[in-house]
């Protein structure tokens, strides 16, 4: 997980208790994924007794960091920004030990606390006249906007990794903080931090960074069709989150095992080597799906989501199925070819053979789906048609408006009452 760590953090670490904090962006009222990675580092800083702080950028999120961007962001009003700080804190909660009486229990603070009441020309005299411009240019971050990626930078934008450093060396001052963590983009900024506590402390600080998480195909990590995989499950439901670390590729399942679990070291090796054995039982995914969804959602999320997956490939009943909320149910049969039908057509009793085939033209014919009724091939909501006979009403919709129909193993179809 690391990629680039200043001479001397190891020693320190080593040495005694030590305070870390990393940054984290409030744009949203929910962490994704990409988050992840840093909070882990967060998480296993603590598990070896360090003392984790998160730092919610409140500030900072006002201006943006020009840090892997070639555009500025928007800015967000304190209300916004109050009311995402408290939702991210409640999902790290479920990382980070904030409760405890530990010494190492882990706090979170916001920089616009003691940002707001500090004026530019206050800023200016005190900070910007310990860095000089040359040494602000040479940053990647900056010298990537200047040479005509994106549409240039603005001043605001500029200062970002002053604004940052400053933040350090406060937490240095009042927390006792001497190590910034982030993703090896904030190198540069990580790096200003530790210079403006050298210049003006004169003291030691540090700074270590983990690699930018890629996906195996090139596409940005943490990113689908339908944008970021979210933490929340209003955005991204379990069942989504779930299945996202199960389709990951074999190459990837090996790299995100060790990134984004506390497993250890000899269990992620067994597990690698089995996997080798049989990659097509995908032991790596379905053991990083399990540990991740657990750790964010909850253990019951992760066997809901676990079963759901399992109806697809037809090892599952008619239980597992009424279990299923409506969401849940609308993604795992994403795709399926549905059916409308007016709902006070099952106000009554209505012929199977006459839904499937007038009402709801799942079937071409009524002799090809008697055939198949004969041959054992049709079920509704997990269970065999046993007759053409068979009559439909209310009482057998799924969420009160889904019938699920299955023709053979693998070919499924809805009937939606509206």
């Amino acid at each position: 997980m690391i990629q680039d760590i200043m001479p001397g953090t190891e020693e320190r670490l080593n040495k005694e208790m030590t305070a870390a904090y990393v940054g984290i962006d409030p744009t949203a009222d929910s962490l994704h994924i990409g988050h992840l990675v840093s909070v882990m580092m967060l998480k296993h800083l603590q598990r070896c007794g360090h003392k984790p702080i998160a730092l919610v950028g409140g500030a900072t999120g006002m201006i943006g960091d020009p840090s892997g961007k070639s555009l500025e962001r928007n800015m967000l009003d304190e209300k916004t920004l109050r009311h995402n700080q408290e939702a991210i804190k409640r999902q790290l909660a479920k990382f980070l030990d904030f409760e405890s009486d530990a010494p190492n229990a882990a706090e979170l603070v916001n920089n616009y606390d003691w940002m707001k009441d500090y004026t530019f020309l206050e800023f200016i005299r005190d900070v910007g006249k310990h860095i000089t411009v040359n040494y602000m240019m040479a940053k990647d971050s900056v010298k990537k906007r200047f040479s005509g990626e994106g549409e240039g930078m603005s001043f605001t934008e500029f200062t970002y990794q002053l604004v940052q450093g400053y933040d350090y060396m406060h937490l240095y001052q009042e927390k006792g903080c001497k190590l910034q963590m982030g993703g090896s983009d904030q190198w540069g900024n990580i790096t200003t931090g530790t210079e403006l506590i050298r210049r003006i402390l004169g003291k030691e600080a540090f700074g270590l960074v983990c690699p930018l998480i890629k996906k195996s195909d090139g596409i940005k990590f943490g990113k689908t069709e339908q944008g970021n995989v979210w933490l929340d499950p209003r955005y991204t439901s379990p069942y989504k989150f779930y299945q996202f670390w199960l389709n990951v590729s074999d190459e990837d399942a090996e790299s995100y095992i060790k990134i984004f679990t506390i497993l250890n070291k000899q269990e992620i090796d067994r597990l690698i080597a089995e996997h080798k054995q049989a990659p097509h039982l995908r032991v790596l995914q379905k053991v990083l799906a399990r540990e991740v969804t657990v750790m964010v959602h909850s253990e019951e999320d992760y066997k809901t989501a676990e079963e759901a997956s399992q109806i697809l490939f037809g090892k599952s009943t008619f239980e597992s199925l009424v279990k299923l909320d409506e969401e849940t149910f609308l993604a795992v049969f994403e795709g399926v070819p549905q059916f409308d039908v007016a709902s006070s057509l099952l106000d009554n009793q209505v012929n199977i053979v006459e839904l499937l085939v007038t009402e709801a033209p799942v079937f071409s014919s009524k002799g090809e789906l008697r055939k198949l009724i004969q041959g054992g091939g049709i079920s509704i909501n997990k269970e065999k048609v046993a007759s053409a006979d068979m009559t439909v009403d209310k009482s057998r919709l799924l969420n009160g408006k889904f019938l699920l129909i299955q023709k053979g193993k693998k070919d499924y179809y809805i009937v939606k009452t509206v």
